[in-house]
C-alpha cells in the first residue's frame, strides 16, 4: 500500500514541476501583453529556464550527496516554492526572468532525487513502468495543468496560474514529509567523480540524442499557441481543448515509451524517430489543413515523449554496473539534457520566427530529427545492456 502511495506521490511531484516549467508556454502571450514586450524576447524565458536547469542540476545533485537525500529534497522544495511564488508576483520582465532562473536551479535536482527514490522503492520488474509514470507526470501537467493555467490566465490573470502551482507545492511538500523513503542508497562523491560517467561513449551518445529530440520538440512547442490560433486558424475555445488533447498524446507517448523500455529499450527507438522526422517534413505543407496538421502534432507528441523510460533505465543500468558513484548524476541526465535541448530548440524557434515565417518551424525540427535518428541508431549498436529483453 505504501509503495502505491509513494508511486502516486512521485508522479505528482513530476506533475507539479511540469506545470511550473511548461505553463509559461500557455501564458506567454498574456505575459507579453502585460509587459508590452515581444513574443520573441519573452521566448527567452523558456530558453533561460532550460539553460539554468541544465547547468545547476548536476552541481546541486553532486553537492547534495553529502547530506541525507530526503532532507535535501525538502530544502529544495522550499526554494522551489519561493521561486514560483516570486514568479506569481513578478511585475516586470527582469523580475520574471530571475524568478524563473531560481526555480530552474532546483527543479532538476528535485526530479533526479525523486527518480532515484522511485527506482529504489519499485520492484525491479516494475521499474520501467514506474519511471514511465513519473515522466508521464510531466505530460499530465500538459493535459491538466497547462490548459487550466491558460484558462485561468485568459479568464483572470497569468499571475493566478502561478499561484495555483504554489498551492500544489505546499500539498506536495506535506506528502513528501509523510511518504518519501529515508533510506534510499547514497554515494558521497565529488563533482569530478560524478562526472566520470560522462566519459562513457554510450552515455555521451544518449545525452546528445536527448538534446536533439527535445530541440526538435521545442522548435514548435515554444510557439504552439500562435501556431494553433494564428496559423492553423483555431479559436481560443478550441485552443484549450487542443492543448488538453496534446497532453493526452504526451501521456500515451510516455506509456508507449514504458512499453518499449520493457521490450528492447533504446534498440526500439530508431524507427520512432525516423517516423518523427518524416512527420516534421510533412507539417509545413499541411499546416493550412488544420485538422490534418493537428493530427501530425498529436503524433509528434507521442514521438517526443517515447524516449524517456528507455534512456533513463539505460543511464541507471550503466551507472549501477560501472559507475556507482555517479548514480545521482545518472538519474538526472534525462532532465539535464532535455532542458539543454529545450533551450536550444526554443532559441532556434525564436531566431527562426524573426527571419522567416512560423510555418517553416517544422523544417527546422526535421533537421534535429535527422540528427537524432542517426544518433539513436549508433547508440543502439553500442549499447548491449537490454539485449536480453529484445523480442
Amino acid at each position: 500500500m505504501k509503495y502505491r502511495l509513494q508511486s502516486i506521490l512521485f508522479v505528482f511531484v513530476a506533475f507539479m514541476l511540469g506545470c511550473n516549467e511548461y505553463m509559461i508556454v500557455g501564458v506567454l502571450p498574456d505575459v507579453a501583453h502585460e509587459y508590452h514586450d515581444s513574443l520573441s524576447r519573452l521566448g527567452l524565458l523558456v530558453t533561460m529556464f532550460a539553460l539554468v536547469y541544465a547547468i545547476f542540476t548536476p552541481i546541486i545533485t553532486s553537492v547534495a550527496s553529502r547530506w541525507k537525500r530526503h532532507h535535501v529534497l525538502l530544502v529544495l522544495m522550499v526554494v522551489f516554492f519561493i521561486g514560483n511564488t516570486w514568479s506569481a508576483m513578478a511585475t516586470n520582465y527582469t523580475s520574471m526572468l530571475l524568478s524563473r532562473m531560481l526555480t530552474a536551479a532546483v527543479a532538476g535536482a528535485i526530479i533526479s532525487m525523486v527518480l532515484v527514490m522511485a527506482s529504489y522503492v519499485a520492484p525491479r520488474n516494475k521499474r520501467a513502468s514506474l519511471v514511465s509514470w513519473v515522466f508521464a507526470g510531466f505530460s499530465i501537467a500538459s493535459v491538466i495543468g497547462i490548459p487550466i493555467g491558460t484558462v485561468i490566465s485568459t479568464t483572470f490573470s497569468w499571475h493566478d496560474s502561478f499561484w495555483m502551482i504554489s498551492g500544489l507545492t505546499i500539498f506536495v511538500f506535506a506528502a513528501l514529509v509523510w511518504l518519501m523513503p529515508r533510506d534510499s542508497p547514497q554515494y558521497k562523491s565529488t563533482l569530478s567523480k560524478q562526472f566520470t560517467l560522462m566519459t562513457d561513449k554510450r552515455v555521451l551518445l544518449g545525452v546528445i540524442f536527448i538534446i536533439t529530440i527535445c530541440a526538435a520538440d521545442y522548435t514548435i512547442y515554444t510557439y504552439i499557441r500562435p501556431l494553433i490560433t494564428n496559423v492553423m486558424g483555431f479559436d481560443n475555445t478550441w485552443l484549450n481543448w487542443l492543448l488538453f488533447g496534446m497532453g493526452i498524446f504526451f501521456i500515451i507517448g510516455n506509456k508507449f515509451g514504458g512499453f518499449l523500455a520493457d521490450r528492447g529499450g533504446v534498440h526500439r527507438l530508431p524507427t520512432v524517430y525516423a517516423v518523427m522526422t518524416v512527420l516534421y517534413l510533412l507539417l509545413g505543407p499541411l499546416l493550412p489543413f488544420k485538422w490534418v496538421a493537428i493530427l501530425i502534432v498529436a503524433l509528434l507528441c507521442v514521438a517526443f515523449s517515447s524516449y524517456g523510460s528507455s534512456t533513463q533505465l539505460m543511464f541507471l543500468d550503466i551507472a549501477e554496473k560501472e559507475y556507482p558513484q555517479s548514480l545521482d548524476l545518472a538519474s538526472s541526465l534525462n532532465s539535464i539534457f532535455a532542458n539543454i535541448g529545450i533551450s536550444l530548440g526554443s532559441f532556434t524557434a525564436s531566431e527562426t520566427v524573426q527571419f522567416t515565417a512560423m510555418t517553416n518551424l517544422g523544417y527546422v525540427g526535421a533537421l534535429y530529427g535527422i540528427l537524432g535518428t542517426i544518433l539513436i541508431i549508433t547508440l543502439s549498436k553500442q549499447y548491449k545492456g537490454m539485449q536480453y529483453i529484445v523480442k
